[in-house]
């Protein structure tokens, strides 16, 4: 029998390559790429955030790893349930009193890193679809596996293959059966360093400059060990915070930026112990830098006059006192001044040519007034000639009731002795 059990376990190391291939995978690459444009002169800052990097060590190295085995029975009647559990520092715990000293796991799972499951006289209610899932709370990294497991009566049905899916075991009623589930990866393991492992550094790469001659610029340990490279962080012009590693922060701070600054900065984060490999990449882009505008402006009254600024230049009792008054020059005020001087012209424009407009036609209503009663013949020349109305009515009159009334020539005659008779009288 015990030789038994050590064949099914070499079974099931051999079964290792097929068993993970569901297991979730664990590395990384260029999880982040960013443009940044910034002017000349100002501070930039690269981020660069992981809090799968945060450094919390484990004291009592037991409670951030865990195996637990779980089942879906294909009876009726059943569901789901947990087998078993186990943690480092841990006796494994069986939820089922009718499995236990049936089922189990191997007591040094965690040292060496099998977690296979161990069934002894396999019964008909065990056939289901198992799942072993590991658990790494501080990696923050979960990994699973399914295995199918039939049984039969028959000994030449008993077999186990691959259905695209999953393992699929085929057991004798009432013998043994493992369950493979086995990780050696360091992580699972005991007796790691864990604080060696987790390595932060930052590269940067000039243009035209290839990627494998790019600049070490620093390297971080989770250990406290730091190491700074070149003159730029020797001259403070660059920094990465001392607690990076307590918050998970590695942002590059880069402080009065330059046209030399520009390029392309990576930030790599390596956890060996947690299997992460992560860069990120910045393409930092420097402008021309911007006008600095006044950071003061002077003051402005209700009615738009600038307050003055005295300067007291000698307080001498013997001399008089002289003060200096300093404008604020700015061109606003020049214009607004000018705007008010340009209305004010031309309304005045306005109104003296309007005044123009009326004097003149009024004085060419008053002449054609005179002229109307010059013509009507009341008084001429200070009342020295009168017109007599009666003889002008009898002088047009007359010729209109003598026989050349419709003889149209000889009215204009009359009409012309009439205008000499009338014209002889007025130089009279």
């Amino acid at each position: 029998m015990h030789l038994d059990m050590n064949l099914l376990q070499i079974l099931a190391v051999l079964f290792l390559p097929r068993a993970w291939c569901q297991s979730s995978r664990i590395g990384g690459g260029v999880v982040e790429t960013k443009n940044i444009t910034l002017p000349a002169g100002s501070r930039a800052v690269l981020p660069c955030h992981s809090p799968r990097m945060v450094w919390t060590r484990d004291q009592l190295k037991d409670r951030q790893r865990a195996v637990h085995w779980d089942v879906v029975h294909s009876s009726p009647g059943f569901s789901g349930e947990r087998i078993l559990d186990m943690s480092p520092g841990a006796r494994q715990r069986v939820y089922n009193g009718f499995n236990k000293g049936r089922i189990s796991i191997p007591d040094f799972a965690f040292t060496d890193g099998n977690f296979s499951l161990v069934i002894n006289n396999v019964v008909s209610s065990d056939k289901g679809l198992y799942t072993c899932n590991l658990h790494h709370h501080y990696c923050q990294i979960d990994e699973s596996i399914q295995i199918q497991l039939n049984v039969t009566k028959s000994v030449r049905k008993e077999k186990r293959y691959w259905d695209g899916e999953k393992t699929v075991f085929v057991v004798l009623l009432g013998s043994s059966v493992v369950l493979p589930c086995v990780n050696r990866r360091a992580l699972w393991r005991d007796g790691l360093q864990e604080d060696q492992q987790q390595v932060a550094h930052w590269d940067f790469q000039p243009p035209g400059v290839r990627p494998n001659k790019a600049d070490r610029l620093v390297d971080l340990y989770a250990s406290g060990e730091r190491r700074d490279y070149g003159p730029l962080f020797a001259q403070s012009k660059m920094s990465v915070a001392e607690d990076a590693f307590t918050f998970g922060d590695f942002s590059l701070s880069i402080s009065d930026l330059k046209p030399a600054d520009k390029g392309l900065y990576s930030c790599h984060l390596h956890h060996h112990y947690c299997g992460l490999h992560e860069r990120r990449i910045f393409r930092l882009t420097v402008t021309p830098p911007l006008l600095r505008e006044p950071t003061t402006s002077p003051r402005v009254f209700l009615n738009d006059e600038l307050e003055p600024k005295t300067e007291r230049v000698s307080t001498d009792k013997d001399n008089p006192r002289v003060v200096n008054f300093f404008l604020p020059e700015q061109r606003g005020y020049f214009v607004q001044h000018l705007g008010y001087f340009l209305a004010t012209f031309l309304l005045l424009a306005f109104i003296v040519f309007a005044v123009i407009v009326l004097t003149r036609r009024r004085k060419k209503r008053g002449l054609e007034y005179e002229t109307g009663r010059s013509v009507g013949g009341n008084v001429i020349s200070g009342g020295e000639i009168e017109l007599d109305c009666t003889e002008m009515r009898t002088c047009n009159q007359d010729p209109l009731n003598s026989e050349y009334k419709n003889n149209l020539m000889k009215e204009r005659d009359m009409v012309k002795e009439c205008n000499k008779e009338f014209d002889g009288k007025m130089w009279k």
